[in-house]
């Protein structure tokens, strides 16, 4: 199925279920040079499930049926973990000032990509065109945007994708090359738009996915899977230095990189010895996975008849599905990236 890509379809979808979506963006005072001012930092999120809040739509996302939120909000919410998704943990890391709370927009969709994917959802040079359309119309004004920080989360469906459509091992480089330009043309862009601060993850541990791992019985990471990971970070962190290095004045670094293989990988050996943290008894295991390989988490039969299992803890598994993590995993993943998040917020 391609993936329309016509304003006039993706903007209704935007406007239903967009909006207001994300709110983790606020006031804060701050001190800078002796003085008491606001800062006003609003967050505009743009990438795929890993940090969609509840876009996709419910006739389609498994991640609007059950068991998807049993921990929170308690029901299935559009988030494609069972609980707190990477932008929940995003935004907390910052203290709120109820008073004087401001929103931010979520532009993200599951099962999207830096290109056309399978996902029939706005990839992320339409989600750009949302946002710029939002700007041109002044409903976030200039102010807003240059102190406010976007996440860009984005590029594991480009590669399922690319190896579901045929592609060749050999062809593989070539094509992680032309994601990371783009990738890199797109981060560009809505620096353009105004946004000062912008956060981009690098790419996750593939290999480590359970939808990798499940051939050998959820414990060992696809190494194959993972030094194509690595290259694609290479290059984005490579491109993202000279694009800071193409930017002339005395503000701090527009661009970051949010290191999600490393946090993914530190969160799979901690032991829960730190606050707020648990330990993950098989971290590459699944806490819901279908019943076998014809059924995956949230499907049913003809009969209405649940066709998965659910561990008993969710607590204590890194992965809720055979691709994301549960919301305790993200709350590993977040304590990993807590330096970080905060440099993000503090500039």
């Amino acid at each position: 199925m391609s993936s329309p890509q016509k304003l006039s379809f993706t903007f209704f979808l935007l406007c239903s279920s967009i909006l207001l979506t994300v709110r983790v963006a606020i006031t804060a005072g701050i001190r800078h040079h002796g003085q008491h001012r606001q800062a006003v930092k609003k967050l505009f999120v743009f990438g795929d499930s890993y940090v969609d809040t509840g876009n996709n739509r419910k006739s389609l996302g498994s991640s609007w049926k059950d068991p998807y939120g049993i921990t929170f909000p308690g029901k299935p919410a559009g988030r494609f973990s069972d609980g707190r998704v990477f932008t929940d943990f995003l935004g907390s890391w910052r203290k709120y000032s109820p008073k004087k709370l401001k929103y931010g927009m979520n532009f993200a969709f599951g099962g999207t990509g830096v290109f056309d994917t399978s996902a029939p959802y706005p990839n992320m040079t339409t989600q750009i065109d949302f946002f710029r359309q939002l700007v041109n119309e002044n409903l976030f004004s200039a102010y807003y945007v240059k102190t406010s920080v976007a996440l860009v989360s984005l590029a594991g469906n480009d590669y399922a994708a690319y190896l579901a459509r045929g592609g060749s091992p050999q062809g593989l480089q070539t094509f992680i090359t032309q994601v990371v330009n783009q990738l890199a043309l797109d981060i560009q862009r809505i620096h353009s738009l105004g946004v000062r601060k912008i956060a981009v993850t690098a790419l996750e541990p593939l290999g480590c996915l359970p939808s990798r791992t499940v051939t050998n019985g959820f414990q060992q990471c696809n190494s194959t899977f993972n030094q194509g990971v690595s290259f694609h970070n290479l290059l984005l962190q490579q491109g993202l230095a000279k694009l800071n290095n193409q930017i002339h004045d005395h503000r701090p670094s527009p661009f970051m990189i949010l290191d999600l293989y490393n946090a993914f990988l530190s969160a799979f050996k901690q032991k829960g010895a730190h606050s707020g943290s648990a330990a993950f008894s098989n971290p590459l295991k699944p806490c819901c996975m279908g019943v076998n390989q014809n059924y995956s988490c949230g499907n049913v039969d003809a009969k209405g008849k649940k066709m998965y299992t659910v561990c008993q803890d969710p607590k204590s598994a890194f992965f809720w599905d055979s691709v994301h993590p549960t919301q305790a995993g993200w709350n590993a993943v977040s304590l990993a990236l807590q330096p970080s998040i905060q440099e993000l917020h503090s500039t």
